[in-house]
């Protein structure tokens, strides 16, 4: 018998990260993508096979800005499987600073300091849609899509063993 093909997405990481100035943030580091699809993104790309996430997105932002950086938390996860015209990915995005001036290197051509509010680049995948969650954070905390939908209803009522077997037992006759 012929073991299933399973199709499944790709996990990969983002990282905004803030280049800090003492304690002035001077802006968040975007790459000049060497590989298709062009443009300026994020950086960031896939989780080895064994490591952590945390652990791709340092390696990743040393892979491509040459800089050293502390992770600050998670922003989300992005997984619109059009997100990124190559295959089905999804990203979890880290925050992160780092101090210096970034140097594109590995599938980078170049790294650059930008305003995130700055639209006058054009960015590759859902990177614009990353920017402005970051933006929207950095106002203050904002909820997960899918949990505003949970929010709203008026009362969740739990589903005990004993309420499940005679929902089970209406259910037959």
């Amino acid at each position: 018998m012929a073991r299933p093909k399973f199709r499944n997405p790709f996990p990969t990481v983002d990282i905004i990260i803030e280049v800090m100035d003492g304690r002035k943030r001077r802006g968040v580091v975007l790459i000049e993508r060497k590989n298709p699809p062009p443009g300026w993104a994020l950086p960031g790309g896939f989780v080895d096979y064994g490591e952590t996430l945390e652990a791709a997105a340092v390696r990743e932002a040393r892979e491509e800005t040459s800089l050293d950086v502390v992770l600050g938390g998670q922003l989300g996860a992005y997984s619109d499987p059009a997100r990124d015209p190559r295959f089905h990915t999804i990203s979890t995005v880290f925050l992160a600073r780092a101090t210096g001036d970034p140097a594109g290197a590995d599938d980078a051509m170049s790294a650059i300091v930008v305003d995130p509010r700055d639209r006058s680049l054009s960015l590759a995948f859902d990177h614009r849609k990353i920017l402005d969650d970051y933006l929207a954070f950095r106002k203050g905390p904002i909820p997960c899509p899918n949990m505003m939908t949970a929010t709203r209803r008026k009362t969740m009522t739990p589903i005990s063993p004993s309420s499940r077997a005679s929902s089970a037992r209406s259910k037959r006759t």
